[in-house]
């Protein structure tokens, strides 16, 4: 049975044929940029802080941006007067997984599992698609494994796996055409750190790569509906990758301290099961 020790939750908020997006480096300290990688920022004069990123589109593309908001703008209105319901969760069939995710999970949403490595993360995720696979089309992406071990690990926990679509990929641009074409309701990305994007030339787990990878599952997930799980590792300082758009989770259980965090999200650590993770 899968466990739930020093696992940590949390949950997040057209190609066409053109040419490949321009790579600049971004100082972290004085947000200028530069063409190449420099261990000076020639603007600020500090050092190591150039990072990767995608360079802003020019000429026709300028006019959409791949990351603009998905829904329309709303004028100004008051709280009170704002019409909101309860969001529904869907069980995954696993009690204490459905407690820390408020009930279940959120078509649309996307949560981050992080813990240490071999923790039992892929084994809690593949019993619960394996249990949601009765009620929904689902998708696990293995970049950590092959798809034969994924079956091993399947029929060592006398799971069926006859409603589970498995794909071993690591290129985001694939994934991201995969789901398209399953039209999955639920999917699983093991592991975001093993992801990388033909936009950026940087190797896989790095921070551009784990940034771009999560910002474009996320707009995946917002503008289909599908619900997307990405496991991470978490890295020898007790840090885990993530997001500037990861929500916290906060934890309710009594036994852990409110100063135990996950560096650099704040993303708490959910080592009781008696935790729930904000809507």
């Amino acid at each position: 049975m899968a466990l739930f020790s020093d696992l940590w939750i949390s949950t997040v908020g057209d190609n066409g044929a053109m040419a490949a997006p321009k790579t600049v480096y971004t100082c972290s300290a004085c947000g200028g940029t530069n063409p190449k990688w420099l261990g000076r920022c020639p603007h600020c004069e500090a050092w190591n802080t150039l990072e990767e990123g995608v360079g802003a589109p020019t000429g026709a593309a300028a006019t959409k941006n791949r990351f603009q908001s998905l829904a329309k703008s709303q004028p100004v209105a008051t709280l009170a007067d704002i019409d909101a319901t309860d969001v529904a969760h869907i069980p995954t069939g696993i009690d204490e997984l459905d407690r820390v995710l408020g009930g279940g999970i959120v078509s649309g949403g996307v949560v981050l599992i992080g813990g240490d490595p071999g923790i039992g993360k892929s084994t809690l995720l593949l019993q619960a698609i394996d249990a949601l696979a009765t009620q929904m089309k689902v998708l696990y992406v293995t970049g950590e494994e092959s798809s034969a071990q994924l079956a091993l690990r399947s029929r060592r926990l006398d799971l069926s796996g006859a409603n589970v679509r498995v794909l071993a990929e690591i290129n985001l641009e694939r994934i991201l055409a995969t789901i398209e074409a399953e039209q999955p309701s639920f999917c699983v990305i093991d592991s975001i750190q093993t992801l990388y994007s033909e936009q950026l030339t940087s190797a896989p787990g790095s921070v551009a790569q784990v940034r771009e990878c999560s910002a474009q599952l996320t707009r995946t997930a917002k503008s289909g509906g599908c619900t997307i799980v990405l496991v991470g590792h978490v890295t020898k300082d007790r840090g885990c990758w993530s997001t500037s758009s990861t929500r916290c989770c906060t934890s309710r259980a009594t036994r852990i301290p409110a100063s135990a965090w996950c560096v650099p999200s704040r993303i708490a650590s959910a080592r009781s099961t008696r935790s729930a993770c904000s809507p």
